[in-house]
């Protein structure tokens, strides 16, 4: 079957502070060009949401990659996972230290091993036998992300109140051929306990991708994600026969009266039909299909431009 390629990105829900936004608009916009580029060119979804999450695991206006926030004390802990929806295969990694893309690590989990999920030093010990190089964790730590652990750590401080700019990244798409995939990588919570694990390392929550209903990818609260296993339930909804868009609003209503927690979803099904949508302040959001491509950060905000003037400002730096 010959299906229009779709890619929806995010880069994170909760609130983005004003000198950070034309950053993260920028960079979703960039990751969704690139994925879109790979689908157009016949690649596959898997190969195009893990490159969408890659470029913003590089990008230092988000939480995943370079650019994540710092644990109690004050190092990167990254979790990753993405998921093949033709025979719902999935790799993912956890709290892992001193690379540069847990994404492709999580993609070699997948393809590599027998296994779904690798953490810590374990994931580690993989990624050097599969010639990954390793990075100094000092090169991930950005002024912000170093800023932001201080502030934290101070004894009047409420890390609460900084983990409402909860950055986690990701990606989900359909390929001509009809197949469906997600990603998510994230740095996790600022000041979060040394080994803490949320939702994106674990499947059905921070992403779930099957070709007979759809694909989402989760951003927000991860310990409230967990606990109604979002990106399962978005699915569940669309398998009862909603839109990708009220299936994500029914869920995340869900999430927020039954554990108070917020976050945001990118969800597309297997007819290629798209949703963004979020209970937080905001998040960065982008998507192309039918060589169109939207973006937006606000609840409401909606830009339109054809992609070939997106990649054409794009050439010249936005």
């Amino acid at each position: 079957g010959r299906m229009k390629p779709v890619i929806v990105v995010h880069g994170g829900a909760g609130r983005i502070f004003k000198e950070r936004e034309e950053g993260c608009r920028a960079g979703v916009v960039r990751a969704a060009l690139r994925g879109y580029g790979v689908l157009k060119q016949g690649g596959s979804a898997i190969d195009a949401v893990e490159e969408a999450v890659r470029l913003m695991e590089d990008d230092p206006h988000f939480n995943a990659g370079c650019g994540s926030v710092l644990n109690e004390k004050g190092e990167v802990e990254m979790d990753a996972i993405i998921m093949d929806g033709k025979n719902l295969d999935s790799g993912a990694v956890s709290a892992v230290k001193c690379i540069a893309n847990p994404i492709k690590l999580a993609r070699l989990v997948m393809e590599k091993t027998k296994h779904m999920l690798l953490t810590d030093h374990g994931a580690h010990l993989f990624a050097q036998s599969m010639g990954i190089p390793e990075i100094p964790g000092e090169k991930l730590i950005t002024e912000r992300s170093r800023e932001r652990w201080k502030k934290n750590l101070e004894p009047d401080s409420n890390p609460e109140e900084f983990q409402k700019d909860l950055g986690t990244v990701g990606a989900v798409a359909i390929d001509s051929e009809g197949n469906v995939a997600c990603a998510t990588s994230t740095g996790g919570l600022s000041n979060k306990l040394i080994g803490r694990v949320g939702d994106t390392a674990c499947i059905g929550s921070g992403g779930y991708a099957d070709n007979h209903s759809g694909a989402t990818s989760t951003t927000g609260h991860g310990e409230s994600i967990m606990k109604v296993v979002l990106a399962r339930l978005i699915l569940y909804h669309m398998e009862q026969g909603m839109s990708p868009e009220v299936a994500a609003d029914t869920a995340l209503d869900y999430m927020k009266t039954r554990v108070g927690g917020l976050g945001g979803v990118i969800v597309v099904n297997k007819a290629g039909e798209w949703a963004a949508r979020f209970s937080t302040k905001q998040m960065s959001w982008a998507t192309v299909k039918d060589d169109n491509l939207h973006y937006g950060i606000y609840a409401g905000e909606k830009h339109t431009k054809p992609v070939d003037e997106a990649l054409a400002s794009e050439r010249e730096g936005f």
